[in-house]
């Protein structure tokens, strides 16, 4: 069995970003991935703006204010937000709003707690503003031909906003990888059947589509695929032959009805088999051939059971996906924690045990690590990454990976 480290670093190094992209509009780019460089065309802000209500001013016509002596300025004109300012004549005020252009020739905006209107339409001052004072300097967020999102970015809702801020109404994105999905076990129904026995609802199909779907991949699912291996062969097939990914979940252990594995050798080959990890040791990564074409479809078999599936999925595939996608920094932070909880004995394999965090800021344990027990990550925050062979003592600092880290 290959560790963890290993096995994810045989899967990146594999990957390898698809060919393609397309001009998409900044409102619907959310999740897809940049494919250049994002340049700003202006600066931003692209003025001297206020950063208060209150008034523009000279600060050399308030030298001589002082708690003792205040001086007053007449009003000469008015400047809301998105509205052009005129110069500011010497020995006036202008009155401005939050975010509004600072007219030329002042260098300083009072806020309007500390001036005072009098009953004439002056505006009396009582203490001198130093230069620049609650004024935004014209590209103090963005400088002008500044690269603000590089090439192989994610585009995050605050990514979006930062693209439309210089204007992008449309932007270069890799094109979405297409992922070809199937589920094997004649056991499996869909919700809404009739349950007979032996049988179970169909959970993955469920977790692994949503997961798919944040990550912005165009899905194909093939549904149920029987136990059989002519049935499986004939779907690898078809799956490859249009799809960068052929993602299964069941079938790749080593029972009698496990077909997943000896169908993939069949029709193209297994790399990797096998990871040291608890829950999720049967994870199958390969390549299936796409007809007459001589080129490949890369292949991941998960496990079936519903916790291992997820579990792989986001410690294995969802770094994989945003490789091929382009994204250059696929590993998850990874947070010390103190376990308000003991676990005699550690397991021979790389453990990601479901916890949750506490009102102390401490982690607690799931009480049922099984891998069927899907209510588990649910109930929790996160995986805690634990080394082959090692207890837990209470109070020991472990390391935590949150689901917030793994399902975005």
């Amino acid at each position: 069995m290959l560790a963890t480290a290993d096995a994810l670093g045989r899967l990146l190094d594999a990957a390898r970003q698809v060919d393609g992209r397309e001009r998409v509009d900044t409102l619907d780019a959310g999740n897809r991935v940049l494919a250049a460089d994002v340049t700003s065309p202006l600066d931003v802000p692209p003025m001297h703006t206020s950063s208060m209500d209150g008034y523009a001013v000279r600060a050399a016509d308030l030298a001589g204010a002082s708690e003792g002596a205040s001086v007053a300025l007449p009003v000469s004109q008015r400047i809301p937000a998105g509205h052009a300012a005129a110069p500011l004549a010497a020995g006036t005020a202008a009155r401005i709003f939050t975010g509004a252009t600072v007219p030329p020739g002042a260098d300083a905006v009072v806020m309007q707690e500390m001036a005072q209107v009098s009953d004439d339409g002056r505006v009396a001052f009582a203490q001198a503003p130093a230069a620049g004072e609650w004024i935004t300097r014209q590209g103090a967020d963005i400088r002008r031909d500044s690269v603000i999102l590089p090439a192989g970015t994610r585009l995050t809702p605050q990514a979006l906003g930062l693209a439309a801020s210089v204007g992008c109404a449309q932007l270069d994105v890799v094109r979405a990888v297409r992922v070809a999905i199937f589920f094997t076990g004649d056991e499996l129904r869909m919700p809404g059947e009739p349950l007979e026995p032996g049988a179970i609802y169909n959970s993955n199909r469920f977790t692994l589509r949503a997961l798919l779907a944040k990550l912005g991949c165009e899905v194909t699912d093939l549904g149920i695929v029987p136990d059989r291996l002519d049935a499986t062969r004939e779907t690898l097939r078809r799956a490859a032959s249009e799809h960068d990914l052929i993602l299964t979940c069941g079938g790749v252990s080593v029972g009698e009805e496990d077909h997943v594995k000896p169908a993939v050798e069949a029709e193209g080959r297994i790399s990797m088999w096998q990871i040291a990890m608890k829950p999720g040791k049967p994870l199958a990564f390969g390549a299936v051939r796409r007809g007459d074409q001589g080129s490949e479809a890369f292949f991941i078999g998960l496990p079936g059971n519903p916790v291992s599936s997820f579990c792989t999925f986001l410690l294995f595939v969802r770094p994989f996906l945003l490789r091929l996608a382009g994204v250059k920094h696929v590993t998850p932070r990874v947070y010390s924690m103190r376990a308000d909880f003991s676990q005699k004995k550690g397991d021979r394999r790389n453990e990601f045990l479901r916890a949750r965090v506490n009102e102390s800021g401490g982690l607690d344990l799931f009480e049922n690590q099984s891998s069927a027990v899907m209510t588990s990550t649910v109930w929790g925050d996160g995986l805690i990454d634990n080394p082959p062979n090692h207890a837990i003592s209470v109070g020991e600092i472990v390391r935590f990976i949150p689901f917030s880290e793994l399902t975005r």
